[in-house]
């Protein structure tokens, strides 16, 4: 009769016939596989090599692309701004390349009247009451508050009223604002922190480019996205707008115009302006808009037209 001790030795057997038959098994694979996963290993590594050698290439192909934008620009762009006025509004995020825009501009020949950096403040939902009693409180002889709209919507009235002190209004000249109200109105969002404009600011444009940066995040990035399209509702209302800057995320102004079938029609954008490239392309965009009155949207992202207006004729 089988017993316990036979199970025992039985089962001994077994592990140890499995155990010789591992260490045979290794040993005489192991020259094989070693070979084999060194020589794996050398191929990802050459291959790394040359994916890192591959990024280098296309980082300096990008860069001497930028060069090269740079360097044609005041040829492409020689007058087509000649004599034009424009105002610039900068908003939150755009510190990196505003200025890189307005340089262009300049290159082509305009005049900017006035860089109006506006705050993230501005947009804050929880100061909305505080922006309309602003904007009461603010008005002027010439920038009367019974001349924008008159409801809830605080980022909507003060749009329309700094945009009455900017830009050019039609008329005889006597139906301009007074230089002293501009800089009464200016003043008094600027103390409130609400905007930053540059000591030399002005009225009297007859074109807006607004830099726009990337999308709000937060938990009121949905009412911010909508008081940016309201901001760029009434500046497009009173002057002719061209919106460049960064067309990516969820909630971008540029997404935005594009989107919307009555803004597509009178705001040109470009969305690419971090870009040396893109700079380029908002000065011809803006020519195209302001001197030729035409309406266009350039760049990469979805809903472009290509990537520069196209000479005209």
């Amino acid at each position: 009769m089988i017993n316990f001790r036979y199970h025992v030795v039985s089962l001994t057997a077994v592990f140890l016939a499995l155990a010789i038959g591992l260490v045979v098994g290794t040993a005489s694979l192991n020259g094989p596989v070693a070979d084999s996963l060194k020589g794996q290993i050398s191929a990802l590594n050459k291959d790394l090599g040359n994916k890192r050698d591959q990024i280098n290439q296309y980082r300096e192909e990008i860069n001497r692309s930028q060069e090269f934008a740079a360097q044609i620009a005041p040829t492409l762009l020689d007058g087509r701004l000649a004599g034009r006025k424009l105002a610039v509004l900068a908003l939150p995020g755009t510190d990196p390349y505003a200025d890189k825009v307005i340089s262009m501009l300049t290159i082509a020949g305009a005049t900017v009247t006035a860089k109006v950096s506006v705050q993230d403040k501005f947009f804050d939902p929880a100061v909305e009451l505080e922006l309309l009693d602003l904007a009461s409180q603010s008005s002027q002889p010439t920038i009367q508050i019974s001349d924008v709209p008159l409801n809830s919507d605080g980022v909507e009235t003060a749009s329309a009223q700094i945009a009455l002190a900017l830009l050019q209004r039609a008329g005889a000249p006597a139906a301009q604002p007074a230089a002293g109200d501009v800089t009464a109105v200016l003043t008094a969002y600027t103390k409130q922190g609400y905007i930053e404009v540059d000591d030399k600011a002005v009225g009297g444009a007859e074109g807006v480019v607004m830099i726009t940066g990337a999308p709000a995040i937060d938990k009121d990035a949905a009412k911010k996205a909508q008081s940016l399209v309201q901001m760029a509702t009434q500046f497009s209302n009173a002057r002719p707008l061209v919106v460049a800057g960064d067309g990516v995320g969820d909630g971008n102004l540029i997404s935005a115009v594009r989107a919307d079938p009555i803004l597509v029609k009178k705001i040109s954008t470009v969305d690419n302006a971090s870009t040396v490239d893109g700079q380029v392309a908002t000065a011809m965009t803006t020519a195209e808009r302001v001197v030729d009155n035409k309406v266009g949207q350039y760049g990469l992202a979805a809903g472009n037209a290509g990537l520069v207006p196209k000479a005209s004729s």
